[in-house]
């Protein structure tokens, strides 16, 4: 989790695809460091999950090619 020093200065981006009314926004932000910070919108005060560069382009890379299109049903 980082700091509110680490956090201060981030950029926070939330989806487009977060904007259906559900509840489900995510939203994550460059670090100066390179690190991804990632929280819950609707709790920004919360726990802050912290990714490197590397694993968040693992994350992105994986999401691309449908790893994580989980079935619900």
């Amino acid at each position: 989790m980082g700091t509110p020093e680490e956090l201060a200065g981030v950029a926070w981006h939330i989806s487009t695809k977060s904007a259906n009314g559900g509840g489900e926004c995510v939203e994550a932000g460059p670090l100066a460091d390179g690190t991804v910070a990632v929280r819950h919108s609707h709790h920004p005060d919360r726990e802050v999950i912290l990714y490197t560069r590397g694993e968040w382009q693992a994350f992105i890379a994986g999401v691309k090619a449908g790893e994580f299109d989980f079935s619900t049903g």
